[in-house]
Order: structure tokens, then sequence, then C-alpha cells
């Protein structure tokens, strides 16, 4: 069975790109993002590597470290790290694990054998400052991840633990919030939303986001 919600996200030693990778002790108190791919120079996740160091200011400014992972060895990736510089114009500022005895790839089950039983899957997880999976998705190998929605996510994740609130769909850092249902205490919501709220329903209420 799969990594669900709320698991802790395995720890495991690894060799990787920048060095050895014990990653509970690599994420320390960061939230991290690790996501698969099949195999060095694939054409899909040179632009995703890419586009991932390209957000590097962007990950930074939400407590975020980025890890990759392939099958293939150490060496390998150091010459796709290269054509993806190239080819994206950007610098690869994070690690790239080495799986090539598929070690980290069992711990978080991303060879599914009906897609392909020698190839990781192209999964993605989120994980929080306490090790706990917070996000997975699993994507086809022909279609690109979208970062802008992990950026989203995490952006949710961050303000909905700190806040009685969850986030409506399509919501944006800025847009209004629903006030979580089991915040029922009037006296309470006035303390935690001064800014008021809108009740389209008795169980829907809007805020404005309270830490804007």
């Amino acid at each position: 069975m799969g990594l669900r919600l709320g698991d802790i996200a395995p720890d495991f030693e690894q060799d990787s790109s920048a060095g050895t990778i014990r990653f509970h002790q690599w994420l320390g108190d960061s939230w991290g993002v690790l996501f698969s791919h099949p195999a060095d120079f694939t054409p899909v996740c040179t632009t995703e590597l890419g586009f991932t160091a390209k957000l590097k200011d962007e990950f930074a400014k939400r407590g975020v470290k980025a890890i990759a992972l392939s099958v293939d060895p150490v060496d390998s990736h150091h010459k796709w790290i290269a054509d993806i510089n190239e080819t994206q114009n950007t610098v690869v500022n994070f690690p790239i694990l080495d799986d090539a005895d598929r070690k980290v790839s069992d711990l978080y089950d991303l060879i599914h054998p009906n897609a392909n039983d020698t190839l990781t899957v192209r999964s993605l997880f989120v994980i929080d400052p306490n090790k706990k999976v917070r996000l997975t998705i699993t994507y086809p190998a022909s279609t690109g991840r979208n970062f802008h929605e992990i950026l989203r996510v995490i952006d949710s994740l961050q303000l909905t633990d700190n806040y009685k609130v969850a986030t409506p769909a399509n919501w944006q850092d800025g847009d209004e919030v629903v006030i979580v249902p089991s915040l029922k205490d009037e006296e309470e919501i006035k303390q935690r939303f001064p800014k008021g709220y809108r009740a389209v329903k008795p169980y829907l209420r809007l805020t404005p986001q309270p830490n804007r």
C-alpha cells in the first residue's frame, strides 16, 4: 500500500548529485517537495527540473526544500543536469537522488507494475516540518507537472495550519477563505476574524484571508 496523507514520510540515506542525503536530517525544520522521474534524459522531466530550479526563490520564501529522484546513478545525473542547465537556461540548485537500487522507490511506492515494472512513476509528495505527508500527486508520463499548483497547495496548507480556515475552489493567495464549520462560537469568530465574514449559507462563511 502506498503512502497516505498524514503518514510519516519514510526516512532514508541515499547518494545524490549533491552528496549523501539523510532525508529527515536534510529536511530539518523545512517543508519538502520530493518528486520522482522515470529516468534521466527524459524530455518532460527535463523541463520540470529546469522550472523547479527557476522557482528557487518561491520555494525559499515558503521554507520549502526541493529534491528529485531518478533510478539512474549519480554520474548520469551530473550529465543530465548539464543538459537541463543548457536547455532550460537555469542552474539546477537542488539534489537529484541516485535510486539505482530502488530503495527510495520501494519506500515511496514509486514503481507501479501495471504502468511499468522497472521505471518509477511521476509522483510528487509535499512533506511538512513534522515529516508528515500532506499532498500526493501522481502524473502520467505524458503530462508535465503544474508547479504553480504545487505552490498554491503549499500556500493553502501553511495558511490553514495556522488559522481555522479552509481554501475554496481555485483559491489563490489573497482571496477569501472559508471559516471551518466546526468553529461556531460568535465571540471566538469575531476575535479570530476581526474583518468580519459573510454567510452564504450557515455552513459556508467567507472571510478575508486572515494573514493579509
